[in-house]
């Protein structure tokens, strides 16, 4: 079995679910026997670092509180450390979580990035964000609907060299691992990540 490095990027506009989603990917990655660790870069300083979800389970205040804690700016040096981070990783599955901005700071952080996975609430976004992974030559490999008030999943399919599906209700604190999109992706990746 040869294993691929691969390094993808969680991207979307805002308040489509990122968090709870990459949160739910790991845990499903993590339940199939023989996977890697599914490492994940936290590449936005919006203070959702990957202790975040857990901590808003057992204790919501706490995780707001630590939250605006932690909460800054993209500075020069946030950019530059991150952007060392997803270069110089080496493991064989990596999950990158920029937060919802295109930014010149976002695609600086990416630059070393395989491949792109897209989650947005909005769909009319999403042509925005595959422009802006084009404009750095990092395919998408993934759009995923995050459809809030919806009350189940569809699961991806692939076209074009492209599963696109729909997961629904991400809500903080809610554990999403196993939902049928979020378990179809992890166990997507990781036959991806072992390759042929």
């Amino acid at each position: 079995m040869v294993i691929i490095c691969m390094k993808i990027v969680l991207s979307g506009p805002p308040r489509s679910g990122k968090s709870c989603f990459r949160e739910g990917l790991k845990q499903a990655i993590r339940r199939i026997p023989g996977a890697p660790y599914p490492y994940v870069i936290t590449a936005c300083p919006d203070g959702e670092g990957s202790w975040f979800q857990a901590t808003v389970e057992r204790d919501a205040n706490l995780a707001a509180e630590c939250k605006a804690a932690y909460k800054s700016a993209f500075t020069p040096a946030f950019v530059e450390r991150v952007r060392v981070s997803v270069e110089r990783c080496e493991l064989p599955l990596t999950v990158i979580d920029i937060g919802g901005r295109i930014s010149p700071e976002n695609a600086a952080i990416c630059a070393a990035a395989t491949q792109a996975v897209i989650l947005s609430g909005d769909l009319s976004k999403v042509s925005e964000w595959q422009e802006f992974w084009a404009s750095l030559r990092i395919p998408v490999i993934g759009v995923i609907h995050s459809d809030y008030t919806a009350t189940e999943d569809i699961v991806p399919t692939i076209r074009d060299g492209v599963f696109r599906g729909s997961v629904h209700h991400l809500e903080r604190g809610e554990p999403v691992a196993g939902r049928p999109t979020i378990r179809w992706v992890a166990e997507w990746l990781v036959k991806a990540c072992q390759g042929p």
